[in-house]
């Protein structure tokens, strides 16, 4: 079994940063891709980044997020961070971090979720 545990959400200002970390336990494995999806009240959850590294490190944005947020790994610490700048209202959302077979956007894609960590952008 493996166990997400996020930290690092909390209240910013419109035009702020902030980053959120993702610490994996449990039988984890390098080779698998992680990332991170996001919902806002009353709006389905969707797709923010995703991130694999094995011989290379590969990474997958959501257009709404693209040259804003950058996700990254640890594969030593089995840690996924997800820096977030120029942050708009439109970015309040609980954000969950995933674990999946594969770099991909689809919810299918994912074993493994977080119970999330709020973040609100204030305008």
């Amino acid at each position: 079994q493996v166990q997400l545990v996020e930290s690092g959400g909390g209240l910013v200002q419109v035009g702020g940063s902030l980053r959120v970390s993702c610490a994996a336990s449990g039988r984890t494995f390098n080779s698998n891709a992680m990332g991170w999806f996001r919902q806002a009240p009353g709006k389905e959850r969707e797709f923010v980044a995703a991130i694999v590294s094995r011989t290379t490190t590969s990474t997958m944005y959501a257009d709404s997020v693209k040259g804003r947020f950058t996700i990254s790994r640890d594969n030593a610490k089995n840690t996924v961070d997800l820096q977030m700048n120029n942050l708009t209202p439109e970015d309040t959302a609980v954000y969950y971090c995933t674990l999946g077979s594969s770099l991909s956007a689809d919810r299918s894609n994912c074993v493994f979720w977080g119970r999330g960590t709020q973040v609100t952008v204030s305008s």
